[in-house]
């Protein structure tokens, strides 16, 4: 359905963008950014194993092989959210589980213990110190099998690359994941994508890719898990919408006003509830996307590279239970709904062992103790991040790029605590979208144009926010 919203846009030199005050000089009317005309026009090919004949019979032929399987794993990421979560799995299902290869970033304390007990070939972490300290604490420990330790982006892609590995879980956060999920598809490896950022960024360069070394892009966050766990069975050409859920983040239960008014009055206040999620345990970067609502603009994106669908055929619906992690349409209207307690863990335990369905030892769901699940449209105005990801997907090409590295710089920015206020960060978005016009790239675009535009948005960012923090000390 089509709804007015108004929306403050931010214009070359002004930094009126997205305030609540804004002049109604520079606030234009817009159509809602989403709403599906099951036309079927825009569509693509999609990267997961999903709405083709193909991906049927692959579905089925890894299903009657039955769950006595095994699967090597390099975990990029082992540190952080996903990768303890998904070690987790590998302690629950010891048989069907190796990990080959670790890498993280700076923590050598849990690094060493992951490399004790999983006993990985290669564990890299991000810095030489890191690596160090590791190597010195697992001697101290007496590690009987030394791994190679490597540092850097280098060693990144060791692991991402180790020859015993079947299936790479992408834990990394932002853009970072892209150049070692690209060599790792070369090595038609499997892709465990908990890194959001690596189709919406790279979407262009990494879709072609999973179609020429016919990999598997199996999604591991709770959303897409959800998409693609409804497209079991359904045939080429029955998806007519997606439906991605949002918990709201943090700000949820807030008015547009009451957010506004308190962005004004306690900063401090909005940046501690910004990094605070209600529902899930996710990482301060996400966290931080959640309250702005740009996880979910990015989940739009990569909706799009993972299913194949039109940007109107994507839809948003804020469901603050977070017990429907989303939904499709099929051609004949019926919705059909993937439902969960809020663990990770469930989507993470999913892209590792596609199709089967291994036992679990989870809490079951139960539907009574829920009690109600609630649904509303969110507030574009309260959430312009939405509004701005939409549009940079349909321009396509570089300008995901721009978006995602732009959210990324100004999200950092925001949590290094530096004087940028909540409402800077679409401001900062918007700015580098409108300074990339004149750049944007549709057609034969590569890995370096989108590493160049992410490199020139996150200058931009650092740039454009000095001005706005001197505007405030005026």
């Amino acid at each position: 359905m089509k709804l007015p919203i108004v929306l403050s846009v931010l214009l070359v030199g002004q930094s009126v963008a997205f305030m609540p005050n804004a002049p109604t000089g520079v606030q234009k009317s817009l159509e809602a950014v989403s709403g599906s005309k099951g036309t079927g026009a825009g569509w693509i090919d999609p990267s997961a194993p999903v709405n083709s004949a193909e991906s049927l019979k692959l579905t089925l032929e890894k299903s009657l092989e039955g769950s006595n399987f095994q699967k090597r794993l390099s975990l990029l990421g082992s540190t952080g959210s996903i990768g303890t979560q998904t070690l987790d799995i590998v302690d629950a299902c010891p048989d069907n589980f190796v990990i080959d290869a670790l890498s993280a970033g700076t923590n050598a304390e849990l690094m060493a213990e992951q490399v004790l007990k999983y006993k990985p070939k290669i564990a890299s972490l991000s810095t030489p110190e890191a690596a160090n300290e590791l190597r010195e604490r697992l001697k101290a420990a007496g590690c009987d099998q030394m791994p190679e330790i490597l540092h850097g982006d280098d060693g990144i892609l060791a692991a991402a690359t180790i020859d015993t590995a079947d299936t790479v879980v992408t834990g990394i956060v932002g853009a970072a994941g892209l150049k070692p999920t690209i060599e790792a598809i070369k090595l038609k490896k499997d892709i465990a994508l908990a890194n959001k950022e690596t189709l919406i960024s790279g979407g262009p360069v990494i879709n072609p890719l999973v179609e020429k070394y016919g990999i598997n892009m199996l999604p591991a966050d709770s959303e897409h898990s959800a998409i693609f766990q409804c497209l079991q069975g359904v045939p080429e050409g029955g998806l007519r919408r997606v439906i991605l859920t949002a918990s709201g983040g943090a700000f949820r239960d807030l008015s547009k006003d009451e957010l506004f008014q308190m962005c004004r009055d306690d900063p401090r206040a909005v940046q501690a509830k910004a990094t605070t999620h209600p529902n899930w345990d996710m990482g301060a970067k996400i966290t931080l996307d959640s309250a702005t609502m740009m996880n979910k603009g990015l989940e739009v994106i990569e909706a799009h590279y993972l299913f194949g669908a039109s940007y109107d055929d994507i839809d948003v619906v804020i469901h603050p239970q977070s017990i429907i992690h989303s939904m499709v349409e099929t051609q004949d209207t019926s919705c059909i709904a993937q439902l969960g307690w809020a663990d990770m863990r469930l989507p993470l335990v999913y892209s590792v062992s596609w199709p089967h369905r291994l036992k679990m030892p989870y809490r079951p769901l139960d539907l009574a103790e829920v009690g109600q699940m609630t649904f509303l449209a969110p507030d574009h105005e309260k959430y312009p991040c939405i509004g701005l990801a939409y549009e940079a997907g349909r321009a396509g090409g570089t300008m995901t790029a721009v978006l995602n590295a732009a959210n990324e710089a100004a999200n950092e920015m925001f949590r290094e605590d530096i004087g940028l206020g909540f409402l800077d960060i679409p401001k900062l978005i918007e700015s580098a979208m409108e300074a990339h016009k004149d750049d944007h790239k549709t057609s034969d675009v590569t890995l370096d144009d989108i590493l160049s535009c992410d490199a020139w948005a996150r200058q931009h960012v650092v740039e454009k926010s000095k001005t706005l923090m001197k505007q405030l000390l005026v």
